[in-house]
Formats: structure tokens, C-alpha cells, sequence
């Protein structure tokens, strides 16, 4: 396999071990926010979800053929409606959603070839390749673990 798709699964599978440790967090914990009017650790991990649906169905379908891509969703409002459900469901449902829609994810990139982890492709302005694509949306999963693993009381949680 690839260098890079093997690194970018290696993070996805254990962002999945990281989020099951958060199964262990009291529910007062899970609610807590990472700073003073900040996201709870509920929210950060129900906004993920989306996106990962999203590149599943609506990024790694197109980039390769000739077709346009769709248009991203408005940022702010996919967030805010990713955290509001989040705030409504319950740890386990979160959790589970997130690790089957990460699963996901997990399986379409194990179908990309490894020729087309090198191809460039345009999303706007930018050319990128896969593996420049996905580092970057691994770069941001790692902040938000990161923010959870520093809030005192989650210190414990092993880092991925």
C-alpha cells in the first residue's frame, strides 16, 4: 500500500480508538466545553461526523472524473447543525455515529488506487492531491483530539 494512504488510514483507524476512549468520560465530562464558550467534547465529535459524510459522498465520487464537484455545504451553519444535534443525542449515539460514518470513510480509502493518491486535482484555486487533502482534515482532527485531551479533567485519554 501507498505511503501516504497507509498513513492517512493509520490515523483514521486510530481517531476511532480514540473516540470509543471517550465511551469511559462521565456525562458530565462529555458536556464539557473545551474552553469557556467553546464546544462541549459532544459537539467537537458530532461536527466530524458530517464532514466525513460529506467527503465521502459529495468529494471522493468526483475528483477524479469529469464531472464538477457539488457545492460544499455553508460551513458555519453544517457545523452549527452538527453541534445542535449533538447537544440532543445522547454520548453512545454520537460516538456510534461517528465511528460508522468514520468506518466509512476508512473503507471507500481503501479502494482508492495508489496512482490517484498522487494525481492532482483542483477543489476551487487549489490543486492538491489526495494525500495533501486528507492531511489537512487529519491536521484538524488532531486539534480537536488535542483540545480534548487538555482539558483536566480528560488528560487520561491516550493520544492517537
Amino acid at each position: 500500500m501507498y505511503h501516504d494512504k497507509h498513513q492517512i488510514i493509520s490515523h483514521y483507524e486510530k481517531s476511532i480508538v480514540f473516540v470509543e476512549s471517550l465511551a469511559n468520560i462521565t456525562e458530565d465530562q462529555w458536556r464539557t466545553p473545551l474552553e469557556p464558550g467553546k464546544w462541549t467534547v459532544a459537539e467537537v465529535i458530532g461536527h466530524l461526523t458530517p464532514w466525513d459524510e460529506f467527503v465521502v459522498n459529495q468529494r471522493l465520487p468526483f475528483l477524479f472524473t469529469e464531472e464538477d464537484l457539488p457545492k460544499g455545504p455553508d460551513v458555519e451553519e453544517m457545523n452549527a447543525n452538527a453541534a445542535k444535534s449533538s447537544r440532543a443525542q445522547s454520548k453512545e449515539e454520537t460516538i456510534a455515529n461517528f465511528i460508522n460514518q468514520r468506518q466509512q470513510l476508512i473503507n471507500v480509502l481503501y479502494q482508492i488506487v495508489d496512482v490517484q493518491w498522487r494525481q492532482p486535482f483542483t477543489i476551487g484555486a487549489s490543486e492538491l492531491t489526495l494525500y495533501g487533502y486528507f492531511a489537512s482534515l487529519e491536521e484538524h482532527d488532531l486539534h480537536h483530539f488535542s483540545q480534548i485531551q487538555n482539558i483536566g479533567a480528560l488528560k487520561w485519554i491516550s493520544s492517537i
